[in-house]
């Protein structure tokens, strides 16, 4: 079967075609013919390599994996040959408090396929069939795996930590990502309104479609005058943002008392810099979000199903493309996901 590998870290280059034997599934697993694979900026971090993370090389990429039952192994009975399914991208022990407590990600030995173990760049992967979900039927492939982590994420920084209310004012950075894009429309689902932000015209317009009240461009405009113009100086409640250095303390600001600070991610860099003054002054949370729990994703793809939520798929490439889907992402002019199809 063909296959994506990145065997060292580095440029597009080390992103290598392979053949490999079609895996066969043990006790208690499914092998799944990969019918989409999507692509999120975790992929770009494994090839490149960040400082003081191990990666477990040889790996092949890929969290978001959606595809048909192809063969059982023993031991199974939730899903048959041709049932249509979306792989959970992450896993836990199942076992351990924090698994029982339904905060699958807490555990110690959580993991994230792609990253911690090999994942679905590729035609066939083999999955624990508890990490199996129906897809729903009104999604097409390549959306549903455009939908698993970007939307698990975005939910379980909402909802769990962030606890976003009816008719409270959110903050969301980079609308045309796929997490923001996702966090947008799960804060209108909530109730909440939504300011957020984008690099350009075309992004802007995205954001409102998908429900943003408002949308800054912020190389136009200063989003922290916006968001005071916006809330009538009060500032918002809670702000959602990956960007890291760049926007973490003008977004601080940007809150109101008591506001809550909720990110996942840091693609402008890691350090956090800011004045300690108004965090306690204002009584500001800062609230670190990884991932979610398998409850969530049940929630978000049944969402789905109802077609309350959807995900904003900008292309399916042949995973041969793969190359060029890195480089589409990290020029950071994407319009939503981009898939891979094996």
């Amino acid at each position: 079967m063909k296959t994506v590998v990145v065997r060292e870290h580095g440029g597009v280059d080390r992103l290598l075609m392979e053949d490999h034997p079609v895996p066969l599934p043990g006790p208690g697993e499914l092998r799944i013919a990969v019918r989409g694979v999507g692509l999120n900026h975790l992929d770009v971090w494994v090839r490149r390599g960040v400082k003081g993370h191990v990666f477990p090389l040889p790996i092949i990429p890929g969290c978001d994996i959606s595809g048909t039952v192809d063969l059982a192994g023993a031991g199974t009975s939730r899903f048959r040959a041709g049932d249509e399914v979306v792989v959970a991208p992450g896993f836990s022990c199942g076992h351990c408090h924090q698994c029982r407590s339904g905060r699958d990600a807490l555990c110690r030995q959580y993991g994230i396929r792609g990253e911690s173990c090999d994942g679905g760049c590729a035609e066939y992967v083999v999955i624990p069939e508890t990490s199996l979900f129906p897809k729903p039927a009104t999604l097409s492939f390549e959306e549903a795996a455009a939908m698993p982590l970007v939307f698990l994420t975005a939910w379980h920084m909402l909802v769990e930590r962030a606890r976003l209310k009816a008719g409270e004012k959110v903050l969301i950075h980079a609308a045309a990502s796929g997490v923001s894009s996702a966090a947008i429309q799960i804060a209108r689902l909530l109730g909440a309104r939504v300011l957020a932000t984008a690099g350009s015209a075309e992004k802007c317009r995205l954001a409102t479609e998908l429900g943003a009240e408002e949308a800054v461009n912020y190389r136009e405009a200063d989003f922290r005058s916006e968001v005071k113009r916006w809330t009538g100086k009060a500032g918002v409640e809670v702000a959602l943002d990956h960007i890291g250095s760049e926007t973490f303390g003008p977004t601080l600001a940007c809150l109101a008392k008591g506001g809550r600070y909720v990110t996942c991610g840091s693609t402008s860099g890691f350090e956090m810099k800011t004045d300690f003054r108004i965090v306690f002054f204002k009584s500001l949370s800062i609230l670190g979000s990884t991932m979610g729990s398998d409850h969530e994703l049940e929630t978000v793809l049944g969402l789905a199903a109802e077609g309350r939520l959807r995900p904003v798929l900008e292309q399916a490439l042949p995973l041969e493309k793969v190359g060029e889907a890195h480089q589409h992402l990290e020029s950071r002019k994407a319009m939503g996901k981009t898939v891979l199809v094996p």
